[in-house]
C-alpha cells in the first residue's frame, strides 16, 4: 500500500492541507520515490524526515537530463504539525487527528492531579487542592460555607476577601444551570450548550454595560428550575444595560422576552423572512405556524396529527430579544 492509497493514515484526516502533501512529496523525490511507492519500500531516513522533520537542501541528479536539481526542504515534521494542530484545536481536522491518534492515560504518580507531591500536601480542612476542584459547583459551594467557620481568626481575615471573590464567581456559574460540573472538568468534554454558558457566567461576572450578547438556543439540556435560573441570568445582563438577543425554541425563555421575532417560514434557505414582530402575549394571534403549535387548540394541532408533525418538521426558528 502506498502513500497515495492511504498508507499514512494521518494524511486522511488532513486531505486538504496540500502544503504537508507536496513536503511529503519533496523528501520522496530525493531517494526516487513518489507517493505511489509501497510504503514498506521507502527507506527509514525518508521516514525520519517525513515523521520528524527536515531543514536541508538537497541536490538531485536528473540522470535523464543529464543535470542536478536543488531541492529545498523546511519541514518541521508531520508528528509535530499533528501535536500543534491537537493543541490548537481550532479545526474539524484538529479534532479527527485527536479522536483517531490520541489517548488520554492517568499518569501513575500524581493520579490525574497534574500537581506535584509538594502542592498536593498543602490541605484545608482535609482536602488538597486537586480533591477540591473534583467537587461538583453544588457541592464545592456547600464546602465553602462549612470551611469559613474553621479558620482561626488571623487565616479568617487572609482568606475573607478570596472566600468572598470564589462565591461571587461560583455563583455566576450556578445560576446557569452548571452545578453539576467541576473545576477539573476539561473543556473539551463540554457541550455547546455548557460552553456556552461558561461563557456568559463570565460575562456577568465583567459587568460589562452597552454590549450586545447573541446566544444560540443555551436552554438546551437544561432541567426547568435551572432554565428559570438562566433566564433570570439573562434579564440581569440586561438590567445592567446590555442587549440579549437569544435564538430559542423553548416556551419559557420566549414569554419572558421583551420582544419576538418569529422567523421562517422554514430552515435554512427556505426561510430568513420575520413573519412576525411583537409582545410575547400578542404571540397568541399571530398568525405562524409558531402560533398555532403553542398557543391553538384546534383539531388539526393536537398530538400525534399528521398536521402537527409537519409543522413541527418545519418549525421556524424564533429570536428572543431582551432591550435595555
Amino acid at each position: 500500500m502506498s502513500i497515495n492509497q492511504g498508507g499514512l493514515l494521518p494524511l486522511e484526516d488532513i486531505k486538504s492541507n496540500k502544503y504537508i502533501l507536496s513536503q511529503i512529496k519533496n523528501i520522496l523525490e530525493i531517494f526516487g520515490l513518489g507517493l505511489a511507492t509501497p510504503f514498506k519500500d521507502i527507506p527509514e531516513e525518508a521516514l525520519d524526515y517525513i515523521y520528524h522533520g527536515c531543514n536541508k537542501e538537497f541536490n538531485k541528479d536528473l540522470k535523464y537530463a543529464g543535470i542536478s536539481k536543488k531541492i529545498k526542504i523546511n519541514f518541521d515534521g508531520l508528528i509535530p504539525f499533528m501535536e500543534e494542530l491537537i493543541e490548537e484545536r481550532e479545526s474539524y481536522e484538529a479534532i479527527l487527528l485527536e479522536r483517531h491518534f490520541t489517548t488520554e492515560e492517568t499518569c501513575p504518580e500524581c493520579k490525574g492531579a497534574r500537581l506535584q507531591p509538594s502542592s498536593l500536601s498543602f490541605k484545608i480542612d482535609g482536602k488538597n487542592i486537586a480533591e477540591v476542584n473534583g467537587l461538583s459547583l453544588s457541592d464545592l459551594k456547600e464546602w465553602l460555607a462549612d470551611v469559613k467557620d474553621k479558620f482561626s481568626e488571623k487565616n479568617s481575615i487572609i482568606a475573607h476577601e478570596i472566600l468572598k471573590e470564589i462565591e461571587t464567581r461560583l455563583q455566576f456559574l450556578l445560576d446557569v444551570g452548571l452545578d453539576y460540573l467541576s473545576l477539573s472538568r476539561s473543556s473539551k468534554t463540554l457541550s455547546g450548550g455548557e460552553s456556552q454558558r461558561i461563557r456568559l457566567a463570565t460575562q456577568i461576572g465583567s459587568q460589562l454595560v452597552n454590549v450586545l450578547y447573541i446566544l444560540d438556543e443555551p436552554s438546551i439540556g437544561l432541567h426547568q428550575r435551572d432554565n428559570e435560573r438562566l433566564i433570570n441570568s439573562l434579564k440581569n445582563l440586561r438590567d445592567i444595560g446590555n442587549s440579549v438577543l437569544v435564538v430559542e425554541h423553548d416556551k419559557d425563555m420566549i414569554m419572558e422576552a421583551d420582544e419576538v421575532l418569529d422567523i421562517g417560514p422554514r430552515a435554512g434557505k427556505f426561510g430568513g423572512e420575520i413573519l412576525w414582530q411583537g409582545k410575547p402575549k400578542d404571540l397568541l394571534n399571530a398568525d405562524t405556524i409558531t402560533g398555532r403549535l403553542y398557543y391553538r387548540k384546534k383539531k388539526n394541532c393536537h398530538s400525534g396529527s399528521k398536521k402537527r408533525r409537519k409543522w413541527e418538521k418545519y418549525r421556524p426558528k424564533r429570536c428572543y430579544r431582551k432591550q435595555s
